[in-house]
């Protein structure tokens, strides 16, 4: 009765266990409900399937462990939607994640259960009995399920890169920590242990051993998750630079535009004189040449004036793309020529807010409103920049991520801001209710300006 009633719980923590694993990969893969149903029914077939083979047939612990393994990758790869250096990550990140936790939780309770067991019945050599290891399986499955749901939780950064290259240079090390784990429990399961000098007795043995085993996990742990996390750090501020260098060089280009429009207009008489005399001659040919030379170079004169001509320039190319998409513009900005920030660093800021502005309000349906409002001005000692914009009322509810800066979801665009903001000693605030997003940015002027030269 007791081992029937074993297998009944057994069986529903792996289930359990399962599905966590399906909700994990749906998460960052794409999957059908009837895959997803095969998933967990293949997956509880094949657990079976393997202890049976171990039962019957005296296989290697090692092979059965790697033939696992290798099946649920498999599994992942047949089941579920993506590039395939992404499941295989998914699949990698899942298996060495399981096997860690799980010999980790396994160890660290059996050297528990046993100085329990030498401590208060003075047991010499104790030895776990079949109900205490089924207790201590439990327990792994409850801890194990635990963290894989919490990892669910903070693998949007490392599963949004969509370089395949990337992908393969986080799973192999995955699987080599997971290979060799599994070579470590081959020869515990063939009675290779840490033995105490002086030949101490099973006991210490035991405790030595499993002792070894929380160590090595742990290490390997740590290890993993510097890995993990500090190439994922090390990407984002590499793309987080190259778009800012990209961005530096688009606002030149288009600094340089409008000043060269300027001089057009500033030298308009001398065009107006020459004209009239190419008119005057009748070389038409030579007057069309000269007009299309003067439009391809001038800009329109009722751009935004902000006492900048770098975010005047940005502002006006924003505005046009405001204007194609129908997009309600209000501006009313005023930056101070005793300037507290670069100019590019400004452009940074009015640019990447925009261009979110911008997107947000494309994505809204055509009977909704869209409206974009920009203010900026001198408060006090300080300079306020607020950009408001029409959002999905779909979104109202995402407050607690919005005031989060450094979220992934936010795009490397508003990391850039935020950078922006932080070296100035700025401070952020983000609102997005009732179909409104506003945020709005407050920089001291008691901070040097910066030279573009530390920043190309």
């Amino acid at each position: 009765m007791l081992r029937h009633m074993n297998i009944v719980i057994m069986i529903s923590c792996y289930l359990i266990y399962l599905w966590v694993i399906c909700k994990f990969l749906k998460k960052y893969l794409s999957v059908s409900k009837r895959n997803e149903k095969l998933f967990v029914a293949f997956g509880t077939v094949g657990l079976f399937l393997v202890n049976r083979f171990s039962t019957i047939y005296s296989i290697p612990y090692i092979v059965l462990a790697m033939l696992w393994h290798i099946s649920f990758i498999v599994l992942v790869l047949l089941m579920f939607k993506a590039d395939l250096e992404k499941k295989i990550l998914a699949a990698s990140m899942l298996t060495v994640t399981a096997s860690l936790v799980g010999n980790f939780c396994e160890s660290f309770f059996t050297c528990v259960a046993l100085t329990a067991k030498y401590m208060m019945n003075k047991e010499q050599e104790p030895v776990l009995e079949y109900m205490e290891t089924n207790i201590i399986l439990y327990i792994r499955f409850a801890i194990g399920i635990l963290i894989i749901y919490i990892l669910s939780k903070h693998m949007i950064q490392v599963f949004s890169c969509n370089t395949k290259k990337w992908y393969v240079i986080l799973s192999v090390p995955m699987l080599s920590i997971t290979a060799v784990i599994d070579v470590v429990n081959w020869g515990a399961s063939n009675g290779i242990f840490v033995r105490g000098r002086q030949n101490m007795g099973l006991y210490y043995d035991q405790i030595l051993s499993h002792s070894e085993i929380c160590v090595l996990t742990v290490l390997s742990m740590f290890a993993i998750g510097f890995y993990v996390f500090g190439m994922d750090r090390i990407y984002l501020e590499q793309k987080k630079s190259s778009q800012y260098h990209w961005q530096v060089e688009i606002y030149r280009m288009m600094e340089e535009q409008y000043r060269q429009s300027e001089r057009l207009r500033h030298d308009m008489k001398n065009h107006i004189i020459a004209m009239s005399g190419l008119c005057l001659s009748e070389e038409w040919e030579k007057l069309g040449s000269y007009l299309k030379h003067m439009k391809d170079g001038c800009l329109e004169t009722d751009g935004d004036i902000t006492g900048n001509k770098a975010v005047d320039a940005l502002l006006y190319q924003k505005r046009k793309w405001a204007d194609k998409g129908n997009i309600e513009w209000e501006c009313d900005v005023q930056v101070p020529k005793a300037g507290c920030m670069n100019e590019f660093d400004l452009c940074v800021l009015f640019g990447n807010l925009l261009d979110n502005a911008l997107e947000a309000c494309e994505k809204l349906g055509s009977d909704e409103r869209r409206f974009i409002r920009i203010h900026a001005k001198t408060v006090k000692k300080c300079f306020l920049l607020e950009v408001k914009n029409s959002a999905s009322a779909s979104k109202q509810d995402t407050k607690d991520v919005t005031n989060k800066l450094n979220s992934y979801e936010h795009g490397i665009g508003l990391l850039n801001v935020g950078d922006v903001v932080h070296r100035y000693n700025g401070v952020v605030n983000i609102e997005n209710e009732s179909g409104n997003f506003v945020i709005s940015i407050l920089i001291p002027f008691d901070n040097p300006a910066y030279d573009i030269k530390q920043i190309v």
